[in-house]
């Protein structure tokens, strides 16, 4: 970067979260599985970041400054003040900020017909995953848990319990989704493993204790200390 201080004022959410270090990519985010897989991989790729605290209690991810970033009213997003041109570049969805950051770096996701095999399990955890879990976890442990109709919940529950089977086959003889590499793909899965077990208590419904490989998985991925440190970003009060 150069010596000038990069200048965000252009990006109206700046006014409501201003810059601590406007040269250190600003990261609008709370501690859920889909903001800790940006953290997480900040974290791990040793990248200067601001954590601003987007609280859903205060509808912040609904104001004008944030959806002039995001308006799709989601978390986590980012403003890169060094884009792939010199300047600024804001970012939405994890999935996306996730390979750039790898491509930025040039870390965690590999060259070559390797590197496409790491986006699928990407994608696995965005189409997948991500969504089906969510729901159970809405279903289960939050709101959703005042429903008398069982049927969502036991919908959920069944496709978590599939994609938990076809993760558990995938690991079977690798530490990691791509084998021996930590990938972007284990940052993007990883928290929503930990949210089924810790979060929504849903362990018993989906067949977690069945699962041969997926609970030592989650337990390493939760053992590396770029992993602790991005798990509490931003700080909650």
């Amino acid at each position: 970067m150069t010596d000038a201080a990069p200048d965000l004022s252009a990006f109206p959410i700046t006014a409501k979260w201003p810059p601590r270090d406007p040269r250190a990519i600003q990261l609008y985010s709370l501690p859920t599985p889909n903001g800790v897989k940006v953290s997480v991989a900040l974290e791990e790729m040793g990248l200067p970041y601001d954590a601003h605290l987007v609280s859903f209690q205060t509808n912040d991810q609904m104001s004008p400054e944030f959806l002039s970033l995001n308006p799709n009213n989601k978390i986590p997003a980012i403003i890169d003040p060094e884009g792939p041109d010199g300047r600024p570049l804001p970012l939405f969805e994890s999935g996306a900020i996730l390979i750039w950051l790898a491509e930025k770096t040039g870390t965690f996701l590999p060259a070559g017909a390797a590197r496409y095999e790491c986006l699928q399990w990407l994608m696995f955890q965005m189409g997948g995953i991500g969504p089906m879990f969510g729901q159970f976890g809405f279903f289960h442990a939050f709101a959703g848990k005042e429903i008398e109709d069982t049927r969502p919940k036991a919908r959920y529950a069944d496709e978590a319990r599939r994609l938990l089977g076809v993760l558990d086959r995938r690991l079977q003889g690798r530490d990691w989704v791509m084998g021996g590499d930590y990938t972007i793909a284990d940052m993007a899965i990883a928290p929503w493993l930990r949210a089924m077990r810790e979060t929504y208590k849903g362990a018993e419904l989906v067949g977690w204790d069945d699962l041969a490989n997926v609970p030592a998985y989650l337990d390493r991925f939760l053992a590396r200390p770029a992993v602790q440190r991005g798990l509490n970003q931003p700080p909650r009060p």
